[in-house]
């Protein structure tokens, strides 16, 4: 609605996202020490009701960062799932402490760097040492050039293979896109140009090879929250959050108001409800979360 961070219904609204609804229910599970379920199960074992979900939902509904249990549930991502050596985020523990070195993700560290700088983690060592990860080892290439060797390129295929992970891709830029612009240094804002332009290669949805071709299927289908998923009002989103507006990118925005229904409204066309701690909204009914951000998108850009 464009009002300031002081202003009293936007307080009110803040102290009301604690209190009221979804983050109080997601926060009456979490465990003592910070997580939701088995500590070791905070990612693969526990889709989607393991910690780094929970962080993911948090982040997307507004939590108060300053919170005592949200902090807890951002310690233990940060003690159980950072890589020590690379900052970067990992699917499984380390005997050693911190994550595994090797299974370290990209979508992964974008979604998690993405959900700490929203809950005000932005300043936190660990969190720049994620930041880091992103601009050192994330992947723009769409195999044009010969896929890069070592670590962590040797490893997950369906990461690493032989072009970029689309998911990684629009996760790190996420992650990016949430940092303010007189925060970002000039290895941030390369990785950003050249993220935003891969996707823009893409027209958001396309396959850059054959533009006539959709990547995917299901990122015409929008929903909330994405996970580790995305669609074409995420990427756009994103983008605008940005600041970029340009030509390639109308093919999506005319897929976003082909959705509208007749009352202003966009519906929810897919869920994780059921695998989550909580249900979110109802499938194939207007959605209040998809208005928000297609509204929101629009107001971006027509600026």
């Amino acid at each position: 609605m464009g009002k300031p961070d002081n202003h009293p219904e936007v307080l009110d609204s803040k102290m009301r996202i604690m209190s009221e609804d979804l983050v109080p229910k997601i926060l009456a599970k979490q465990k003592e020490g910070g997580y939701w379920g088995k500590p070791e199960d905070f990612y693969i074992h526990a889709k989607y009701k393991g910690a780094v979900w929970q962080l993911i939902v948090l982040a997307e509904l507004g939590a108060d960062g300053d919170d005592n249990r949200v902090k807890k549930a951002c310690e233990f991502i940060l003690e159980n799932s950072q890589d020590r050596e690379s900052g970067g985020f990992a699917t499984f523990s380390s005997p050693k402490g911190g994550g595994d070195h090797n299974k370290v993700l990209p979508c992964l560290t974008g979604n998690i760097v993405w959900s700490f700088i929203r809950l005000g983690y932005l300043d936190d060592q660990r969190v720049k040492q994620a930041i880091d990860w992103i601009t050192k080892y994330q992947r723009f290439d769409d195999a044009t050039d010969k896929a890069p060797k070592g670590w962590p390129y040797d490893k997950k295929k369906t990461c690493f293979g032989k072009h970029s992970c689309h998911m990684g891709v629009v996760k790190a830029l996420k992650a990016l896109s949430e940092i303010p612009q007189q925060k970002r240094g000039n290895e941030v804002n390369s990785t950003i140009e050249r993220g935003a332009e891969y996707m823009l290669a893409h027209h958001i949805f396309k396959r850059s090879h054959d533009p006539s071709q959709i990547s995917k299927l299901e990122w015409l289908q929008f929903g909330f929250p994405t996970m580790v998923d995305t669609d074409v009002l995420e990427i756009l989103d994103i983008l605008s959050r940005l600041g970029i507006n340009d030509e390639r990118m109308k093919e999506a925005i005319n897929l976003v108001i082909s959705k509208q229904d007749s009352q202003g409204r966009w519906k929810l066309d897919t869920t994780f409800n059921g695998r989550m701690q909580v249900n979110i909204e109802e499938k194939y009914k207007p959605s209040k979360w998809i208005t928000l951000k297609a509204l929101t998108m629009f107001k971006r850009l027509l600026r």
